[in-house]
């Protein structure tokens, strides 16, 4: 029974379960490659019709690529004082992501090492983050005009601020609760102040979650949309605003909202590239167990 089953046996290759295992690495790479491609195609589309005329950018059929690479739009952007949003942004988004790093950080540290309302706290202060802004803005409209605020930095570096202070304090209390309590209380019994230990022990140990929030927050500011439009008008619009401003009932300027969306797109590119090595641990830190 035993050779007449040897017998019958099939032969396989040897080296048939490497050719397969090939062929399926192969066919997961080039799935994956068409994927990527099919979603960063409309962003090289967008982005492209920043260098076509407005001939090209009509065109039907499509024109892929343009003829001759022009840069008349940004000379556009800039000369029409579009590009002054840009600066707005950073302003507002730049000033409200250190403000909101700092007292987060230190509200963080709070409940972290002297557990500050107990434990249903930190639960409350994250909740607030998932209120939709939609809810509140026209609330704090009233309040603004009663202010003077609208159309004003300070009016939208604050809310900025208050908006983006629970995840701050979400995030650093998590990277804050992973740092041993052993070197503080050492460095307590040295006769350092808390202030001391604050900005010598835990700000350095914690520095890639802070880098990692810090981005984040950042962008969450930049890219804000429903606060910058009900609360600025002309003074201080900010980015997202402005590029909406160039879809009109008569006519879209596709070739304004490519070059704006490149000069949009710098500031985070080049946040993500300076702080990336941070973000890769910040991400896998204690945030998770927070």
């Amino acid at each position: 029974m035993t050779g007449e089953t040897r017998a019958d046996a099939v032969y396989v290759p040897k080296d048939w379960w490497l050719r397969r295992r090939t062929w399926t690495y192969v066919g997961r790479y080039a799935a994956a490659i068409v994927i990527t491609l099919l979603f960063l195609f409309p962003v090289y589309w967008i982005f492209i019709m920043a260098f076509k005329t407005p001939e090209e950018v009509f065109a039907s059929p499509p024109i892929w690529y343009p003829a001759q690479i022009q840069f008349k739009t940004f000379a556009v952007l800039f000369r029409d004082g579009d590009v002054g949003t840009i600066g707005n942004s950073l302003i507002t988004a730049g000033v409200s992501t250190v403000l909101a790093m700092f007292f987060g950080t230190i509200a963080a540290y709070s409940l972290a090492r002297f557990r500050t309302g107990g434990e249903n706290l930190a639960i409350w202060i994250i909740s607030q983050r998932m209120i939709p802004p939609i809810v509140i803005i026209f609330p704090v409209f009233l309040v603004y005009v009663f202010f003077g605020w609208v159309d004003t930095f300070q009016g939208l570096i604050l809310l900025y601020t208050a908006f983006n202070l629970p995840y701050v304090t979400w995030m650093m209390r998590g990277y804050i609760e992973d740092i041993p309590i052993e070197l503080e209380q050492s460095a307590l019994v040295d006769g350092w102040s808390r202030w001391q230990v604050l900005l010598r022990v835990v700000f350095p140990m914690a520095r890639a979650g802070l880098f990692a929030t810090a981005v984040f927050t950042f962008i969450f500011a930049w890219n804000d949309f429903i606060f910058a439009l009900v609360l600025t008008r002309v003074e201080i619009t900010t980015y997202p605003v402005q590029v909406t401003s160039f879809f009109g009932q008569q006519q879209t300027f596709w070739a304004k909202i490519g070059a704006m969306s490149i000069l949009g797109t710098l500031p985070i590119f080049f946040a993500v590239a300076l702080f990336q090595r941070y973000l890769v641990r910040g991400i896998s830190l204690g945030a998770i167990k927070g």
